[in-house]
């Protein structure tokens, strides 16, 4: 299935969709809710499903022809997803975990994929109204509190103490290992801790050098701020440095690492492993 123009040219009507959901997720996190499990054992809330509904009706009016593929309906099989070449790729709420602790680090996160690459990508954290977007082409953006918008671009990291990001929910002994060894070869690191895509946009706005993802995480997770991170001049890699794929067989990812594309982090993260 395919686009009947330009990705770049749906960016601003998926930027609304994003926005709407996220006026309705907080709807819900301003209230006392309930909070149900996954078959994984993940918590799924009201928000989860409100913003999921309202994104689904949108994208379909926006290009009726294309499908959708979202966590909250994983269930489509591998036969039909298989024919896929272009389709939305989202997670209506990206940090259940920060929702249900009420620390605002949660994104609602919509990606258009075309021949398994993320060439459209927005991320909205609707607490701190914060807007990320990006589009192969024109480049990657962030917006706050409906302020100006302003262009953001992955910095070049010079050699000395870089700034690492790291999952709030997640850490391990992989991980720990890898910032031990950056540590070593380059200086004391500065850390980050934030929750969902946040940490993916760190590195593309430039307030972190490095995010290192030694974890599982879901498609849905990394498509619509890889889409950023590469539209800010980055990358997002699998260990042997190869760009993340989408729609692939298994919905997973594996681990990878999101930095700018000029230095080569994984013959320090590699040898950790």
């Amino acid at each position: 299935m395919k686009i009947n123009q330009t990705p770049c040219n749906y960016l601003d009507s998926v930027a609304e969709i994003a926005i709407r959901a996220g006026a309705s997720i907080m709807e819900i996190y301003q209230q006392d809710f309930d909070v149900e499990h996954k078959g994984d054992g993940s918590p799924l809330t009201q928000a989860d499903l409100a913003a999921h509904n309202l994104i689904k009706e949108a994208l379909q009016k926006l290009t009726p022809d294309l499908p959708l593929l979202s966590e909250e309906s994983r269930d489509i099989s591998w036969q039909e997803r298989s024919s896929w070449q272009t389709y939305w790729l989202v997670d209506p709420l990206d940090g259940t975990k920060e929702f249900v602790n009420r620390n605002g680090e949660f994104t609602v996160n919509i990606a258009l994929i075309s021949d398994q690459r993320p060439v459209l990508g927005v991320v909205y954290a609707p607490v701190y109204d914060i807007l990320y977007t990006g589009c192969e082409g024109i480049g990657a953006t962030r917006t706050e509190k409906n302020g100006a918008v302003e262009k953001i671009a992955v910095r070049r990291y010079t050699g000395n103490r870089p700034t690492i990001v790291a999952s709030r929910s997640h850490r391990g002994e992989a991980l720990e290992k890898a910032i031990e060894r950056i540590n070593e070869n380059h200086g004391e690191a500065e850390m980050l801790s934030m929750g969902s895509s946040f940490k993916l946009c760190l590195v593309a706005e430039g307030k972190a050098d490095i995010y290192p993802r030694l974890g599982l995480t879901s498609e849905w997770d990394t498509a619509a701020a890889h889409a950023v991170v590469n539209a800010a001049g980055g990358r997002v890699t699998n260990l042997d440095g190869k760009d993340l794929q989408y729609n692939k067989k298994d919905l997973l990812n594996p681990w990878f690492v999101v930095s700018d594309s000029d230095y080569d982090w994984l013959p320090l993260i590699n040898d950790t492993q």
